[in-house]
């Protein structure tokens, strides 16, 4: 009877239909103001010249790294040393949401490496304003759309 049941599922699942698995097309880029669209241009530059000095001064002096299968980093010192052993070449990020309330604020969006030409992952800045006004990244949270290998 197992072998009768275990067959006849077997049949019935091979005739089943693939479904491939189709990727949604992706979110429209939201505009931000000038001095949260600051904060990606500057990411973007240092980022390009390898300047972990200038990434880091992108960030709160208590700030944070958050990169995906990477243990978090804390502080100016530490993304400064981790961002001029990983940074470099052409990074475009652009924002999918954001908002601020007084001294706080946030930016959801999406990035790539060209000559991609779709996003290949995805980020949330957590922005603190500073003393002089000027919006700091709190926290740093990226991960790619693509799973790990196993």
């Amino acid at each position: 009877m197992r072998t009768f049941l275990f067959l006849a599922c077997l049949t019935m699942t091979i005739g089943a239909p693939v479904r491939a698995q189709v990727a949604p097309p992706p979110l429209p880029s939201a505009t931000l103001p000038a001095n949260l669209d600051r904060v990606l241009r500057d990411y973007e530059a240092a980022w390009k010249a390898k300047d972990g000095k200038a990434l880091a001064g992108l960030f709160a002096e208590d700030g944070f790294v958050m990169s995906a299968n990477r243990a978090p980093i804390r502080g100016r010192p530490a993304i400064e040393k981790q961002y001029a052993a990983s940074a470099g070449g052409e990074l475009r990020l652009r924002a999918l949401g954001f908002a601020v309330d007084d001294t706080v604020g946030y930016i959801v969006g999406a990035y790539t490496y060209p000559p991609n030409q779709g996003d290949v992952g995805k980020f949330v800045l957590a922005l603190r304003k500073g003393p002089a006004g000027r919006w700091l990244i709190a926290a740093d949270i990226d991960n790619g759309n693509q799973p790990p290998p196993r």
